[in-house]
C-alpha cells in the first residue's frame, strides 16, 4: 500500500521530529499522562502530514476518544491478530462540517444503509483529506459532494472545534478494528437560515439516505444521552417525533418523522448497531454548544 497517497496522523512529541501515528495504537493515549480520554493539542497540516503535538504557542485543541474505544482496549494477542495490511495503514485523516444556520440550526445527515462504515448513523457532512488540500478545501468538497450545498472558502471562517479518535468497528464485540481515523470537526457559520439552506440542499443517494438542521433543544438532548454511560436524558419537552428529509434515488427530498428516540439512542455495547448519532459527532455538537454560550458572555 503506498501512503504517499493518503493523508496521515503524524505525532511529535517532545520536540522530536514527527513519526507516522500506528495503527494499533492510540493517538489519545499517546498525549494522555494518566490514561485520559480526552487531552488538548495542537495539530498542524504540513507537506501532506497532519501533525498532532504540544507546542507552548497557539490554541489548544480537545482531542478524544471513547471510553470503550476498541484501540485503547486492545489486548496484545487481539492487536498482533489485525492483518499487516490494515497494521500498515497507519491512522487516516478526516474532516466533519458543522454548517450552522443564521438561526442557529445544524446539519446532520444520515449515512446510507449500504456505506461499509457507520451505517445508518447520523454525522455532519464530512469525509477524507485528499492530498493538497487544505482542511477547509477538503471539507467544502465534502460537503458539496455530499449534500450539493457549495459554500465559498474566502467567506467561511473556519474554527476547529475538536478532533475525535473514530474506530471502526466501534467495539470489540462486532470485531478488531479496521478503519482508525482523526475526525476534525470544523464549524462553519452561514449567513442564510435553516430554510434558505434547505433550498439548495441535494444529497447524494449513494452517501446520504436524509438530513436534518437541528436546534439547540434537540442537541442539547442528543449531548445527554452519552454513549456507554446511563445517565437520564434531557428531552426538554421535545415532541415525540422529529421532522427530517428522507434522500431519494433521483436526490429529491419529502418529508418524514422520525421519533426522538433515535436522536438519544446509545450506542448498543454488542449486538447489531442501531440508527443513532455517532459518539464523535456528540462530541462536536458538545462543544458546538458551549461556542454558542461564549458568544453570549
Amino acid at each position: 500500500m503506498d501512503k504517499v497517497r493518503r493523508i496521515l496522523v503524524h505525532v511529535c512529541k517532545e520536540r522530536a521530529a514527527p513519526h507516522t501515528a500506528q495503527f494499533a495504537q492510540s493517538v489519545t493515549g499517546q498525549f494522555s499522562d494518566g490514561g485520559e480520554d480526552e487531552v488538548e493539542v495542537n495539530c498542524s497540516l504540513e507537506e501532506n502530514r497532519f501533525i498532532l503535538f504540544r507546542g507552548d504557542e497557539g490554541r489548544r485543541i480537545p482531542l478524544k476518544r471513547a471510553a470503550f474505544c476498541p484501540i485503547k482496549h486492545l489486548s496484545v494477542t487481539e492487536a498482533a491478530a489485525i492483518p499487516p495490511d490494515i497494521q500498515r495503514r497507519g491512522v487516516d485523516v478526516g474532516v466533519a462540517i458543522l454548517l450552522q444556520s443564521a438561526n442557529q440550526r445544524v446539519l446532520l445527515t444520515r449515512r446510507s444503509k449500504n456505506l461499509r462504515t457507520f451505517p445508518s448513523v447520523w454525522v455532519p457532512p464530512g469525509g477524507h483529506v485528499e492530498l493538497d488540500e487544505t482542511l477547509l478545501d477538503a471539507g467544502l468538497r465534502e460537503l458539496k459532494e455530499e449534500t450539493g450545498l457549495q459554500l465559498e472558502p474566502e467567506g467561511a471562517s473556519p474554527v476547529i472545534l475538536g478532533l475525535w479518535e473514530s474506530v471502526f468497528p466501534p467495539t470489540l464485540s462486532r470485531g478488531l478494528p479496521h478503519r482508525h481515523h482523526v475526525v476534525v470537526y470544523m464549524l462553519l457559520h452561514s449567513s442564510l437560515s435553516h430554510l434558505q439552506l434547505q433550498a439548495s440542499l441535494s444529497p447524494s443517494p449513494a452517501e446520504v439516505s436524509a438530513c436534518l438542521w437541528a436546534d439547540c433543544r434537540l442537541v442539547r438532548a442528543i449531548v445527554s444521552a452519552v454513549d456507554g454511560e446511563d445517565a437520564e436524558v434531557l428531552l426538554d419537552d421535545l415532541p415525540s417525533s422529529i421532522r427530517v428529509s428522507e434522500v431519494s434515488k433521483n436526490r429529491s427530498l419529502s418529508d418524514s418523522m422520525l421519533p426522538v428516540a433515535v436522536f438519544v439512542s446509545r450506542a448498543p455495547a454488542s449486538g447489531p448497531d442501531v440508527e443513532r448519532v455517532s459518539t464523535g459527532t456528540k462530541f462536536a455538537l458538545e462543544l458546538w454548544l458551549k461556542s454558542l454560550e461564549m458568544r453570549d458572555l
